[in-house]
């Protein structure tokens, strides 16, 4: 993984997202890591935005903690659940 001061990345964006195909490149502030360039394969904008969405992150958090607490569902129970419905 590269990594990259801010200060000292002044070429343009275009050339640092070039790079990323063969590695992340991480920006520092001060040492401390605040941003990540990185490839994005078989990824979509939606699957991006989501990944970042507070909201979906706390979804998903509270959907992992239901399931730790009373456990999962495998994918037959689900497949009845929803065909019971139908």
């Amino acid at each position: 993984m590269k990594t990259i001061e801010i200060g000292e990345a002044t070429h343009p964006l275009a050339e640092y997202v070039q790079g990323v195909h063969a590695e992340p490149l991480v920006i520092t502030d001060q040492g401390t890591p605040t941003a990540v360039i990185l490839p994005l394969t078989k990824v979509d904008l939606e699957g991006v935005a989501l990944s970042s969405n507070p909201e979906f992150l706390a979804l998903i958090e509270r959907s992992r903690a239901r399931a730790r607490e009373q456990g999962e569902l495998s994918a037959t129970e689900i497949r009845g659940r929803v065909l019971d419905r139908s």
